[in-house]
């Protein structure tokens, strides 16, 4: 298992950002991995992402944020640090379509999803079995308009019990309320079966049909209390025509959704997205 720290900073633009950064890192015995930053001109921020050889590094967790403090201050910086040896525990939420949740099992249990996935919650009994094959805890909680605050309330007291850090909306087909969503800030990860902003909310295979698109797509995207319209991590595309019926925009549709899931959450496991203004920035 690989030990590194990436450290992920957000602040105004100002010169010297980058060499007060490296001289920290170099000063403390850093062995520099990956490096990467972005301007937004617009709105005079500066992002970066700064990966290094945690095994040498002189200071730890600990110290980390006193040691940085200066810099921080000077800069006016918002950071995080995150440590590879810390695994991103992950819950997934989804309801009876099972493709995109066998994806992100598959892609666990062959280690290309460098986290845990201890627990699984479905409103349907229809992916139990699967998730049991791969040893994985199943909690199935159905939810009625009547009953949805309370079964939130067990969501939640789950995600403590299993020390949750990303809940991932597998085809999840319930809205969640602003208390769950706001109770989890950028932590939630959703799926939407189309290129967004078009056809948001239900069904957007068929409106899509309906509409005689070209194209279809698939979205990945951060929850916020706007059903939709949170940051967007990811979107691919497949083209169609006039001979494919709605059970074929569905098929193409599923590859699509499997891809675009996957590398969103990968990307967040790897601590590669920064948030700002309703955006993200992925950094390679």
């Amino acid at each position: 298992m690989k030990n590194t720290a990436t450290l992920l900073i957000t602040c105004p633009d100002a010169k010297g950002i980058v060499a007060a950064i490296a001289d920290f890192l170099y000063q403390h015995n850093a062995n520099i991995l990956h490096a990467d930053q972005h301007q937004d001109a617009e709105n005079n921020l500066f992002l970066m992402r700064v990966e290094w050889d945690f095994a040498n590094f002189d200071v730890d967790e600990a110290s980390f944020s006193a040691a940085l403090s200066p810099i921080a201050t000077r800069f006016n910086m918002e950071w995080q640090l995150k440590l590879s040896q810390h695994k991103t525990r992950v819950a997934i939420m989804v309801s009876q379509y099972d493709h995109c949740l066998a994806d992100l099992l598959h892609r666990h249990k062959s280690g290309e999803l460098a986290c845990e996935i201890p627990l699984v919650i479905s409103n349907h009994r229809d992916t139990e079995s699967l998730v049991k094959f791969y040893g994985i805890d199943f909690h199935y909680l159905p939810v009625t308009k009547e009953t949805k605050a309370e079964v939130e309330a067990t969501q939640f007291k789950l995600f403590a019990q299993y020390d949750i850090d990303l809940i991932v909306l597998a085809r999840y087909m319930q809205i969640l309320s602003p208390d769950f969503v706001a109770r989890y800030p950028q932590k939630i990860i959703n799926i939407h079966h189309s290129f967004l902003p078009a056809f948001i909310g239900a069904r957007p295979y068929h409106r899509a049909f309906e509409r005689g698109v070209k194209l279809i797509g698939a979205t990945s995207h951060y929850v916020t209390e706007v059903l939709d319209e949170g940051p967007i991590i990811e979107q691919d595309i497949d083209r169609i025509s006039h001979r494919d019926q709605v059970e074929d925009l569905i098929q193409k549709g599923r590859d699509l959704e499997r891809v675009v899931l996957s590398k969103a959450v990968r990307w967040h496991i790897e601590n590669r997205i920064l948030l700002y203004a309703n955006k993200t920035v992925i950094f390679d």
